[in-house]
């Protein structure tokens, strides 16, 4: 694992040990952020689910405002911590120790990006999903950036919400859904 480019470009991150934590490759890790890459600069992001917190990392060194980074192993936030430290990304960043979904309950502010990442074996993603839109956590323009298996299928949502593209990469896939402004109606 490696940061594409930005001010921490080339810097291997470290991984977790075991097979509990299953990190984003750098071929789906490349194409979604060719996807995002005009959408990251002076943006609020949430790195649910973080794991070694290589997503927001990336979108950090690519100038993001601030990424929230929240996961419930004790390993994982101390390693996404020391790869925040290796890059030099302290500064704009926040990890939070605890469970993701009771993260998102407590939440009162709203985020450009929120990368979810869960699990696959569990119904976290669509439940993450769901409550963002519902307690509408994203801000006007924002997005939702869910991997999952391509053979998963993903819950549709009301306005302001909906979903966009989907991205394959062999057996694994990635969804956008955005947040429409109040009162547009986007095609």
């Amino acid at each position: 694992m490696r940061v594409i480019t930005g001010s921490a470009r080339g810097r291997r991150l470290k991984e977790l040990e075991g097979m509990e934590t299953r990190p984003t490759t750098d071929r789906v890790k490349e194409g979604l952020f060719n996807v995002l890459q005009f959408d990251i600069e002076g943006r609020k992001v949430l790195d649910l689910f973080a794991g070694t917190g290589q997503l927001g990392i990336e979108c950090l060194s690519r100038g993001a405002a601030s990424t929230v980074f929240v996961d419930r192993r004790p390993d994982a936030v101390s390693l996404a911590k020391e790869n925040l430290k290796l890059c030099n990304l302290t500064d704009r960043a926040r990890v939070v120790a605890g469970d993701s979904m009771e993260f998102l309950k407590s939440v009162r502010e709203k985020y450009d990006l929120v990368f979810l990442d869960p699990p696959y074996q569990t119904d976290l993603l669509e439940t993450a999903i769901a409550h963002i839109a519902r307690h509408d956590l994203l801000s006007v323009h924002g997005m939702m950036i869910a991997e999952h298996p391509v053979d998963k299928t993903l819950p549709t949502l009301s306005a302001p919400y909906r979903m966009g593209r989907t991205y394959r990469y062999g057996k694994i896939a990635v969804t956008i859904y955005h947040r429409d402004g109040d009162g547009e109606a986007e095609a």
